[in-house]
């Protein structure tokens, strides 16, 4: 059985509906993955979280080295991921952080389990730091074998693609989406004798906007660096950021958007009623915290406060130590 070199599915041709049909079993890749690079044309899998946690199961019977990768907008979620084999914690995403601000002094903040022996920021699109990260393979892996593994949108495959065209001789066209699920199942890839990547399905983030928002796919995940916005909070007033969010403050304080400079940001100096049909929770802010809104970015506050926001219900969100 041949299976599809973009997302690792099990080429068939009887059933369109099901991941792996093409027309031809003499294709390298399936119709959903020609869709996606040829035509931005996205079909969503019905494959469940469950399924790719039986991947992490097996994984974690190998004892084999794990690039973990982790987006910035989820920093904190990779703990959330039982892995008991060796860990390369990879920040993926570099260029789209501020500049001024120091990758250092954020890992040093990010506390870590023993497996994870080591910490790095990364970006495939700008080759930032992909040498360092191979010596790191090099030096840690425990066979010939090595998973990337992270939520889904973590930049896993391209990673590996980079990898391949970088340090192999090889050709990687594994397929790249920005909306979930895109790997269905592992892809092989032969680096040189001593070193094969094993791509993986993402891990489904339940609670991600993006597995709600997906028409505004392009305006919430930033493909530049990105311009922290800072509101100087006087009185009452309400930060809206498109029709996903509403937050709304009353009292003095520094607040930091780190999100998409795509998004449209309207700041209201009065009592409104925008989004009140959204679901609405009251928050207790300390000082130097983060409010993190799955998928779409954080907002760091500089004083202990009090704030309501205004978030879709299948929207999960959370607060941590600010890491900037």
């Amino acid at each position: 059985m041949n299976k599809c070199l973009g997302c690792g599915a099990i080429l068939q041709k009887d059933d369109i509906s099901k991941e792996g049909y093409t027309t031809d079993l003499n294709k390298k890749y399936c119709k959903r993955c020609f869709d996606i690079t040829h035509y931005s044309k996205y079909i969503i899998s019905n494959k469940k979280n469950e399924e790719y946690l039986k991947k992490i199961n097996y994984i974690n019977k190998t004892n084999d080295l794990v690039i973990l990768t982790v987006d910035l907008f989820s920093i904190i979620d990779f703990e959330n991921i039982n892995i008991s084999n060796p860990i390369i914690l990879v920040f993926t995403k570099k260029d789209l952080i501020p500049r001024s601000i120091k990758e250092e002094k954020i890992l040093e903040k990010i506390v870590t389990k023993n497996n994870v022996k080591s910490k790095i920021f990364i970006s495939s699109k700008n080759n930032y730091n992909l040498d360092l990260l191979m010596n790191l393979i090099n030096k840690y892996k425990t066979s010939k074998n090595v998973y990337v593994v992270g939520l889904t949108n973590a930049g896993k495959s391209s990673l590996v693609n980079k990898i391949v065209k970088n340090y192999s001789d090889g050709i990687s066209d594994i397929t790249v989406s920005n909306l979930p699920s895109t790997t269905l199942d592992f892809i092989e890839k032969k680096i040189n004798d001593n070193l094969v990547l094993i791509d993986t399905p993402g891990l489904l983030d339940d609670g991600n906007i993006i597995n709600l928002a997906q028409n505004k796919i392009k305006k919430i995940i930033p493909n530049k660096e990105i311009n922290p916005i800072i509101y100087q909070i006087k009185h009452k007033q309400s930060i809206i950021i498109e029709d996903i969010l509403k937050v709304d403050l009353f009292e003095n304080n520094n607040v930091i958007f780190y999100i998409s400079n795509n998004l449209k940001i309207e700041r209201i100096y009065k009592d409104n009623d925008k989004l009140i049909n959204l679901n609405k929770y009251s928050l207790n802010i300390l000082d130097n915290q983060d409010l993190v809104i799955k998928g779409l970015g954080f907002i760091k506050f500089k004083k202990k406060c009090n704030i309501e926001i205004y978030l879709p219900k299948e929207v999960d969100f959370f607060i941590r130590n600010s890491i900037i």
